[in-house]
């Protein structure tokens, strides 16, 4: 059906399919033989487009994915995911009802958890989280009885046992390692199923891929980036930004040294000065903290400044050193336009945070647009 508005009339997101096939490839690269993927398309799948990012995986084979929530598993099967869809955290028992419906696995945080999840009464594909020291959720690691019962359960049909690495790659991750195989084997020696293990994110993938299990659920790399500028240059394999954060140059104001722009006139011309407004703001998910010049766009290929404030829907740019720029003019905040970049890392950094949170922030008024 043909959209009733401009997609890119606005603000909006272009998605890379050959940088997540190339990602996908470069991480599978690193696994040994028979190691599956689960991808991480929580949050919208760090804001690239849930459904979009599946249907390209899918493309290239990988037909099994993690989400954060039921909400986010059902959407993902409404729009057409075929295969396991594991719901990483905490769900209500009350939404047994919802997880059976859209055939969801869900993770067992513990084991109360586990016996309210059974006492609802649906039969459900589970897969236990084991606690081996991030100590945020699942069964503690040497809790063989609260292990074992969970296992047991009448309504649950436990098709995964998997852990969370607080720091991959460091000796506490050797340690998580063993905690977790030494609890699979116990089970296994009680004479318990354990179809699938998997434990390693992203960062487990690059760091320490010999602790590969049956599966591994990258996230943020599949994405092309590590939370910070450091980790994506120690990545032992390439990894290609995926996405472009683009929006609209709406009206072009010339200002005279000493004139104000902007929220508390905060931005204060110190020469003659054009500035642009962009369609887009901190409800669209760019940081207010990119105000006042910490921030920067890309426009007709050259750098220039966030000025003042970022607003809710807008934001203004010093556009006085391109001067070719026009109304209707794309500004790029995110991704390449020619020869320049603004890396993700780049801009958590400038924001105070990391690349997660920049992206998964990006708002649902941006459109999500598959490009080759």
């Amino acid at each position: 059906m043909k959209a009733d508005f401009s997609p890119t009339g606005r603000a909006w997101i272009e998605v890379s399919r050959s940088a997540l096939i190339r990602n996908a490839a470069a991480l599978r690269s690193l696994l040994p033989a028979g190691c599956g993927m689960m991808p991480v398309l929580k949050a919208d799948a760090y804001g690239h487009g849930a459904a979009l990012v599946a249907g390209v995986l899918g493309e290239a084979g990988i037909e099994d994915f993690c989400v954060a929530t039921a909400q986010e598993g059902a959407a993902l099967r409404r729009a057409g995911a075929r295969g396991r869809v594991l719901v990483l955290g905490w769900t209500d028992p009350a939404d047994a009802p919802l997880l059976a419906r859209y055939e969801l696995a869900q993770t067992v945080t513990g084991l109360e958890h586990a016996r309210a999840l059974d006492a609802a009464g649906r039969p459900l594909a589970v897969h236990v989280a084991v606690d081996t020291g991030m100590h945020r959720l699942g069964v503690a690691w040497d809790d063989e009885a609260a292990l074992r019962a969970v296992c047991g359960m009448e309504n649950l049909r436990v098709e995964g046992v998997f852990t969370h690495l607080a720091a991959a790659g460091d000796a506490f991750t050797r340690e998580q390692v063993r905690r977790f195989y030494m609890a699979v084997e116990r089970l296994r020696a009680a004479g318990i199923s354990v179809p699938m293990v998997h434990l390693l994110g992203s960062g487990g993938i690059l760091r320490c891929p010999w602790a590969a299990g049956d599966a591994v659920r990258p996230g943020i790399a599949l994405y092309g980036t590590m939370e910070t500028e450091e980790e994506t240059a120690a990545s032992p394999v390439p990894l290609t930004p995926a996405l472009r954060l683009c929006a609209r140059i709406t009206a072009l104001h010339r200002l005279r040294p000493g004139e104000g722009a902007g929220y508390g006139l905060a931005f204060r011309a110190g020469r003659d000065t054009v500035l642009a407004a962009a369609a887009i703001g901190y409800a669209d998910g760019l940081p207010r903290a990119l105000g006042q010049g910490r921030g920067r766009a890309l426009v007709r290929g050259r750098s220039v400044p966030i000025a003042g404030r970022v607003c809710m829907d807008q934001c203004l740019l010093d556009v006085t050193d391109a001067p070719e720029t026009a109304v209707g003019d794309t500004a790029v905040f995110l991704g390449a336009d020619g020869p320049e970049r603004i890396g993700v890392c780049e801009t958590a950094r400038a924001a105070g945070t990391i690349a997660n949170e920049v992206l998964s922030r990006l708002g649902p008024r941006l459109c999500r647009i598959l490009v080759e």
